[in-house]
């Protein structure tokens, strides 16, 4: 049987400061990265996501539960997993008195690289994050996206067989960020492994093959991204536009169809349906004479029916 990359089950982290009330920022969180994917954990800033990695990366000691990477037991065999892993922090910086090419050979030569290897894996990781103009400028004169992109750098230039990133594209203009994307898929095709962190909805879109949805230091949604979307109660949003003469008939109507939403103070009304009812729905609107549309549903729906708020707000539990 083959070992999963990450094996964790009912992580729990409880932060106590004295004086204080203590904090549980992770209650009880069980998650299964198979070797060779990328999955993401999903959600806002304080919401547990980096305690967890920092747990996984052997930085932080659990309260209680058991995280295995390859095998092997965080807590019971850090050395053992070190290895196996780099990490990029949230907002880690470089070290500013050396340059982006300095510091990627610098880091692949304390990992044990033989002098070659360093080079031409420095010079790969640099071309792939677009740091050749500046590969010789000292960090502490680059820009922040800059910075942030030397961080991703030299870690990928690692190939190791577990890369932990923690929101590694914050800071990033769009252009950077899909450089970024393009990277990680790169590196999967190429047998290594992925655990990011994002509260960005089209990163964990469009690059995740798993996603783990974390509010309040649980996972409350986990799945493929098209599974969560279908949480919603479909695959396609049909919204009914206002105003509109008889609403609360057209909202009765609309209810037998499923759970009705309304979106504004407009009072439109919104409903999640699979394709095989959208004629019959198109029906409805013309014989109303309203105005309909049909898209979609994205995954910041399927968060917010799951969580409940916008990821764009901070939670105070976690961390």
């Amino acid at each position: 049987m083959v070992e999963d990359a990450i094996s964790a089950r009912d992580v729990r982290k409880v932060y106590r400061t004295r004086g204080q009330p203590p904090v549980e920022a992770l209650s009880g969180v069980s998650i299964r990265v198979p070797k060779g994917s990328r999955i993401s954990l999903l959600g806002r800033n304080g919401a547990g996501k980096t305690t967890f990695l920092r747990i996984a990366s052997t930085l932080l000691l659990p309260t209680s539960g058991e995280v295995r990477v390859f095998g092997r037991d965080v807590v019971e065999d850090p050395e053992g997993v070190r290895p196996l892993i780099a990490v990029v922090p949230q907002e880690g910086k470089p070290f500013f008195h050396l340059t982006p090419r300095e510091q990627v050979y610098t880091y692949l030569r304390s990992r044990g690289f033989v002098r070659e290897t360093a080079k031409s894996r420095t010079e790969e990781a640099l071309s792939l994050m677009s740091l050749g103009e500046v590969a010789d400028r000292l960090n502490v004169t680059l820009s922040g996206g800059q910075r942030q992109r030397a961080m991703v750098a030299t870690v990928i230039s690692t190939q190791a067989p577990l890369l932990f990133l923690d929101e590694p594209t914050i800071g990033l203009d769009p252009f950077a960020r899909r450089g970024v994307w393009e990277t990680l898929r790169l590196l999967t095709r190429r047998g290594s492994t992925i655990l990011l962190t994002t509260h960005y909805l089209d990163e964990a879109d469009v690059l995740s093959d798993r996603l783990y949805i974390v509010d309040r230091g649980r996972v409350v949604g986990e799945g493929s991204s098209e599974e969560l979307k279908r949480t919603s109660g479909g695959t396609l949003r049909v919204t009914f536009q206002a105003p509109f003469s008889d609403g609360s008939g057209l909202e009765g109507t609309l209810s037998t169809f499923g759970p009705v939403l309304k979106e504004d103070a407009g009072g439109s009304l919104t409903l999640f349906t699979g394709p095989e009812r959208i004629q019959e729905l198109m029906a409805i609107a013309m014989a109303r004479k309203v105005p309909a549309t049909v898209g979609p549903v994205t995954l910041e729906e399927a968060f917010l029916r799951l969580v409940g708020r916008s990821i764009d707000e901070e939670d105070s539990g976690g961390r």
